[in-house]
This record gives C-alpha cells, sequence and structure tokens, in this order.
C-alpha cells in the first residue's frame, strides 16, 4: 500500500489516510499472544475507509465539544496531546457532533460520516501487512522509535507525532494513549466471522481498545494485543482515533 494513496486533512491538523481492501490474518497465529488473541482467522476487508494519522488532539475535542476532559493539559502545546480521560460513550457524542457539523461536505467528492474504527480495522492498519509484534520486527527495543509507553513516556501523554509512522503513515498506533474500537468485547475470537465490521455480543458490557498506552509495558502495545474497558469508563490512558467512511465506498485507488 503506498504511502503516495488519497487522503484529506480537517479543520485540526489532522490527515486521514485511505485504507484499501485486503484480507489479513486477525490474531495471534504464532503462539505467542495472549488467550484472549486465540484463535486466529482470516478477516477480509471489503469497504475502504480513512483513518486518522494521529489521534484525536485535546484541541480538536475541545473545539467541538467545548471542554476538555484531559489530565495531561500542562504546558503551551498540551493542546497537541491525545484528548483522554473519555469514555466509549463520549467518544460517541463527540462523533456525533462532528457528523451533524460535517453532514454535508463533500471530501475528495464523497460524501460520509465519522465513526470509530472496528477493530478489525484497527488490526489491518496497525499491522500494516506484516505478521511481527510491530511492523518494525518483535525487538523491544526498537519500540522507543515508534511509540510511548512505560518504559519512555516519563509518564505522561507527549504532543502527537513525534515517533516514526508504521508503514502505511500511521503515526502513535503503539502506546500513547489506548484507542476505543466500536467492538463489544469478549474473551477471544471463537465467535467472531472474519468480517470488517463490529463485532456486537448483546450480553457484553465491556468495549475493545487497542494500542496499549503512555503507562502500559511493551507488550501491550503489540499490534495485536486487545483490551477491554466498560463503554462508560473514563481513564487516563484511553482517547480514540477517527474513521470518515464514504457513504458510497468505491474510492478510487
Amino acid at each position: 500500500m503506498s504511502n503516495q494513496r488519497p487522503f484529506f486533512e480537517d479543520d485540526f491538523g489532522g490527515k486521514y489516510l485511505l485504507v484499501e481492501p485486503g484480507t489479513f490474518v486477525m490474531g495471534d497465529s504464532l503462539g505467542r499472544g495472549s488467550k484472549s488473541e486465540r484463535p486466529a482467522h482470516t478477516v477480509e476487508i471489503t469497504e475502504p475507509f480513512f483513518l486518522g494519522e494521529r489521534p484525536v488532539t485535546q484541541i480538536h475535542w475541545q473545539s467541538i465539544m467545548g471542554t476538555n476532559p484531559s489530565k495531561f493539559t500542562e504546558g503551551w502545546s498540551a493542546g497537541l496531546r491525545p484528548v483522554e480521560t473519555i469514555s466509549w460513550l463520549d467518544a460517541h457524542d463527540f462523533i456525533e457532533q462532528l457528523n451533524e457539523r460535517d453532514a454535508e461536505i463533500a471530501r475528495l467528492g464523497f460524501i460520509g460520516e465519522w465513526r470509530l474504527p472496528t477493530e478489525a480495522e484497527w488490526e489491518y492498519a496497525a499491522r500494516a501487512g506484516t505478521d511481527s509484534r510491530w511492523p518494525f520486527g518483535d525487538r523491544d527495543a526498537e519500540l522507543n522509535d515508534h511509540g510511548w509507553h512505560a518504559g519512555n513516556s516519563g509518564a505522561t501523554t507527549r504532543e502527537v507525532g513525534q515517533k516514526k509512522a508504521n508503514p502505511w503513515g500511521f503515526l502513535d498506533l503503539y502506546g500513547q494513549t489506548g484507542e476505543w474500537c466500536e467492538d463489544d468485547y469478549v474473551m477471544n475470537y471463537q465467535q467472531h466471522t472474519g468480517t470488517q465490521a463490529a463485532f456486537v455480543a448483546p450480553n457484553s458490557h465491556r468495549k475493545c481498545h487497542r494500542g496499549g498506552s503512555w503507562f502500559t509495558e511493551s507488550d501491550s502495545t503489540r499490534s495485536r494485543a486487545r483490551a477491554s474497558a466498560p463503554s462508560d469508563q473514563r481513564t487516563d490512558g484511553i482517547g480514540l482515533r477517527l474513521v470518515w467512511a464514504p457513504r458510497n465506498a468505491n474510492v478510487p485507488n
């Protein structure tokens, strides 16, 4: 997937990169992950979507919602840190406001809508065509160049975009803050059907989040690593990254 693929920018310095359809094996096929990452299963991404190059920042959130719930707000550049201390429900409120604001705005000639990524979409973009623990390989020592985690964050979030991008151009996927996904959480992939859509489990009261955070160890930042929290929980370790999906999805390459 070329880094020259289509993209657009928003009013807040955010960039959204096209993720093209494809197939990948989701989860742990090597026996090195947790039980929650099994069984590994083939997922087909059938519809293109645009994923935020970086997490939603505090200034973006405050501009839409009028408040900033984040813990890490000190310093002149705090607005460029990821928003955090938001629940999954808060994220949906934010997205609803965005969609009301942008309802008739065409992007690259298409009308679409904002939403959270599904868990399958998030892992597809995070892995970027690779099978290793991270796209850059399996060695924890190289993580410092690509993300903020317990070993290098200084016990805080950092301004977005300071680390290396993954092969598809995405920043801050590994550490920094966890990122809410649309899916309900269950203990493993036994019930998953291999589709791009968010997994729905009516009896689940927890939602998935991905990517680890500034206070987690390196293993939690792996491309396959999973985590969950109640939909109403707010923590300084979870924020969000936006998807924008065209309603008529035949986006040209």
